[in-house]
């Protein structure tokens, strides 16, 4: 199937290479550049998807949910219906292993099913009712029916470290299509054959369903090219963006240029704070050293929820678990990084930590030298309070396999560094029970600034469910109000509607008297699946 690669954009269905410029993707395990050549789409074909895509939008709400559902399951089959082919050509052009990937097919095809659920229950679109009093003195109440709606089109950008449960048909993808709105998805540079292969499984879904072909596209091209063609269209009405903040900044800059500015829901990462306090080391501090290790490192730390920074206080339980933390990241496996430019990235941020005066690499994973190529060196640094709080530079993440323990003198500069800490989406809390109880006040600090905070736990291994939280507070997202994980990431797509005094007939299942959906919703201010009666 691989070998069958056309390279060419999909429009709606039909495939499209009207520029002569393109680029391959690289393997970065061996850098041997990979066929086809991926054509990038040209300003007249970014124009003629959003335009397919705005026809498209009507007759996509006009088939109803039950129909939607039955496009994101069939999605869900048609992607694990690619086999190994796929597998195969994701992980040449990631270098992620192939049982990771098998891992992420599943979940893609979960996601979608979780999605085709939500659809099929139908109370996500919080209908709300407040019935007529004609006879209200001194002015009559008019009936007021409100329910959410889709924006309307959007862009998609596929995410570097997430090939399959981020990109084409991922979480954005998914919860947009399920909201009712096209999408026109941007291909990541680094694994363009499978964007190819999954979006060509799209369209077969698609195809099936009788869906409208404008509710779909894929573009190949730069970022600063097509990916901002694609956000300032005036016909695009959200982007959904997972990748680096400098990225995710120029997009949301774009974006909000325009003259009818739009959201831009943008996932950028942090450093996912571990603070160990002292009952959890002294009671446990070999196995957090250890959970710590294996979260740092887990795929090459090339998760946006990699345990960046960890902080107790300086004791010998402390020095304990560096010792043991650190034996365990000489011991890491060393991993292929997904492209030359995050692995030069890593290269980067590491060597900025060594030359900070106050930072120590404790521990260097074992059996790497400079000619292995794109390979990630999981390194282990170590520091004090004092240093922490003086540089700025050791709140930036560093995207790859690395942790940063900082040793506090004090209680109070345990709490002084975490009250200095920018927006997160992660923090993690080990303690026992009367830790929690004692450093209350830190648990108070740190929800103030992350999305999703953890006890007893590391924060890799998001789990796609009703309430999973994955944003927080720039710049770990553009916006805090939001997921992008989980069946709550439909609202980023979708606005309230208000609609007064609308015969029945003229209204929207959702909103009519008998609830012929059978779904909950306010009516007069109680929760309820009953009809409105007569």
């Amino acid at each position: 199937m691989t070998n069958n690669l056309h390279g060419k954009n999909i429009i709606a269905g039909e495939l499209k290479d009207g520029g002569t410029e393109g680029a391959r993707a690289e393997n970065p395990a061996t850098r041997e550049q990979l066929e086809p050549k991926f054509i990038h789409a040209t300003e007249s074909e970014v124009q003629q998807a959003a335009e397919q895509a705005k026809e498209a939008q009507q007759e996509l709400l006009g088939l109803g949910p039950a129909h939607r559902a039955g496009l994101l399951r069939r999605m869900a089959e048609e992607i694990l219906a690619l086999g190994d082919p796929l597998i195969e050509r994701c992980h040449l052009e990631t270098a992620l292993p192939e049982g990771r990937l098998v891992s992420e097919r599943s979940r893609t095809a979960n996601q979608l099913r979780l999605f085709a659920d939500l659809l099929e229950e139908g109370s996500w679109v919080d209908a709300r009712i407040d019935t007529a009093i004609p006879d209200r003195t001194p002015t009559p109440r008019p009936d007021l029916r409100r329910m959410l709606i889709p924006l309307g089109p959007v862009a998609v950008f596929c995410a570097s470290n997430f090939p399959l449960a981020f990109s084409v048909a991922g979480g954005d993808t998914a919860s947009a299509l399920a909201a009712g709105c096209p999408v026109i998805v941007k291909a990541h540079g680094s694994h363009p054959g499978t964007a190819e292969l999954v979006a060509a499984a799209v369209n077969r879904a698609m195809a099936a369903e009788k869906m409208p072909p404008g509710i779909f596209s894929l573009l190949h091209g730069p970022g600063k090219t097509v990916g901002i063609q694609l956000v300032t269209h005036p016909l695009i009405k959200a982007v959904g963006f997972t990748g680096s903040r400098h990225a995710g900044r120029a997009l949301f800059d774009a974006a909000a240029s325009r003259p009818e500015p739009i959201p831009v829901y943008a996932e950028m990462g942090s450093i996912n704070p571990v603070f160990l306090l002292p009952g959890a080391l002294r009671d446990r501090g070999m196995e957090i050293a250890g959970g710590l290790s294996a979260s740092a490192t887990l795929g090459g730390g090339q998760f946006c929820t990699n345990p960046g920074l960890v902080v107790g206080l300086d004791s010998e339980e402390l020095d304990a678990f560096v010792r043991q933390a650190g034996l365990l990241f000489q011991e890491a496996a060393v991993e292929t990084m997904l492209n030359t430019r995050i692995h030069r990235a890593y290269q980067e941020g590491s060597n900025k930590l060594k030359a900070v005066k106050g930072v120590e690499v404790s521990a260097e994973a074992i059996g790497v030298s400079e000619v292995d190529g794109n390979q990630g060196r999981p390194t282990l640094f170590t520091s004090d309070g004092q240093t922490f709080l003086g540089n700025p530079l050791l709140r930036e993440e560093v995207f790859g396999p690395s942790s940063l323990v900082i040793r506090a003198r004090s209680r109070e500069e345990l709490l002084r560094i975490a009250a200095t800490l920018k927006g997160h989406l992660s923090a993690s809390i080990h303690g026992s029970e009367q830790d929690l109880q004692e450093y209350s006040d830190l648990a108070a600090l740190l929800q103030r600034n992350v999305g999703r905070l953890i006890f007893n736990g590391f924060p890799t291994g998001v789990e796609v469910c009703t309430a999973m939280n994955h944003g927080g507070p720039y710049p770990a997202s553009t916006d805090s109000h939001f997921t992008s994980v989980g069946t709550a990431a439909i609202y980023r797509f979708s606005r309230p509607a208000c609609f007064q005094g609308f015969p029945d007939h003229a209204l929207a299942p959702e909103l009519q008297d008998e609830n012929p959906l059978g779904i909950l919703r306010q009516i007069d201010g109680r929760y309820t699946r009953d009809p409105i009666s007569g």
